[in-house]
């Protein structure tokens, strides 16, 4: 079974986040900055050893690939961030491209949204705007990704590399993109490309578009959390009234704005969901806790433990096997620090999380021999 984390590449300084946010920022700054909503809220999250590692720094993506693979870890997902040719937290991944001793396999998020101040609650400034520009931009973009795609760390399947497009909803560009991207493939002797989509609103079944994707991922914990609000219907709504108060009147943004979720319910959603369609991978989720980000009108889970996280994964694994037929899992996430979803050891837990995926793999006859 391949566990596929998703890898954020915003631990090192750039540019534009310095001028957006202040001299130095990277993620640890919100993660530093985290205090607890409620008591008994585990925050702030330190990873261990303090190791507040800059991801431009090779020694760091040669331990985090070491640990990952040690523990059964797949691969890594890199979220990808182009804007008609200009691009953001690029340098991970080149880093990565340029070093045979980072010993993982990767691919390709197109994390394709427009980057706001809406975590900071401040939606109406728009950082970035996401654009598409046409065949003479798709050409560039393509390019640049090529050297990526014929590594042989990259993730392929048949051959072809798989190819993240997050969100492709209402993206009218898409369509003809992917269909030259895929002569582009070709052309470079590569046999094609796999086309996935992660965003869950995006039905390819019934989407224009929707027949050129070879998958769609089930992006956890989003998806059972939007299950989880529509059956406490009630309970959203007034969260929604008091945010919308907090907004207006800053005195009342305390801890009754956070929205609480049962780890328990959110993974009894996902190991009862059932795919439309046999083009769906499954996916999973470590904890959730966006505070740090949005302060106390994030939202959170509650009761995370290492154990249950074994138990679940146990579950999922054998899903993914047996209903879905994949041998991938999608999981939320390597070092998502700052929405409190990694994999990565941490102060409190140490090694436990990733010694839970572990155990799972172990328990269904599917830990990798490297």
């Amino acid at each position: 079974m391949k566990i596929i984390a998703y890898y954020l590449p915003q631990f090192h300084e750039i540019p534009e986040n310095n001028k957006w946010w202040g001299k130095g920022f990277t993620e640890w700054v919100n993660v530093k900055k985290s205090k607890p909503t409620f008591k008994g809220q585990y925050q702030p999250r330190i990873p261990l050893g303090k190791n507040y590692y800059d991801l431009t720094d090779v020694n760091t993506l040669e331990w985090q690939a070491k640990i990952a693979k040690d523990f059964g870890i797949y691969g890594f997902c890199f979220y990808h961030y182009w804007f008609e040719g200009e691009m953001l937290l690029e340098k991970p991944a080149e880093i990565l491209l340029s070093n045979k001793s980072i010993d993982i396999p990767f691919c390709f998020s197109w994390a394709n949204h427009t980057w706001t101040k809406q975590w900071a609650d401040k939606s109406d400034v728009i950082l970035k705007k996401q654009t598409y520009g046409d065949d003479e931009d798709w050409v560039k973009h393509f390019n640049y990704l090529l050297p990526f795609f014929v590594d042989e760390r990259y993730i392929k399947e048949e051959g072809k590399p798989i190819v993240i497009l997050y969100n492709p909803k209402g993206v009218s560009a898409f369509p003809s993109m992917m269909k030259k991207w895929n002569q582009y493939a070709i052309s470079n002797g590569l046999p094609g490309l796999k086309f996935i989509h992660q965003e869950n609103e995006f039905d390819h079944s019934k989407e224009t578009g929707g027949d050129l994707f070879s998958y769609g991922i089930e992006y956890q914990p989003s998806d059972a959390m939007h299950k989880y609000l529509n059956d406490k219907k009630i309970r959203t709504s007034l969260m929604r009234i008091m945010n919308r108060v907090a907004n207006v009147i800053p005195v009342l943004r305390c801890k009754a704005t956070t929205l609480h979720y049962e780890y328990d319910e959110l993974w009894k959603y996902i190991l009862e969901k059932t795919p439309k369609d046999d083009r769906w991978l499954p996916g999973a989720f470590v904890d959730w806790d966006n505070t740090p980000r949005r302060k106390n009108r994030g939202n959170l889970c509650v009761g995370t433990t290492p154990e249950k996280l074994m138990k679940y994964m146990t579950i999922q694994i054998k899903r993914a096997r047996e209903i879905y037929h994949s041998d991938k899992i999608f999981m939320f996430a390597w070092n998502e620090w700052g929405e409190s979803g990694y994999l990565e050891p941490d102060e409190k837990y140490g090694y436990k999380m990733l010694e839970a995926v572990k155990e799972a793999l172990i328990n269904n006859d599917e830990f990798p021999n490297y």
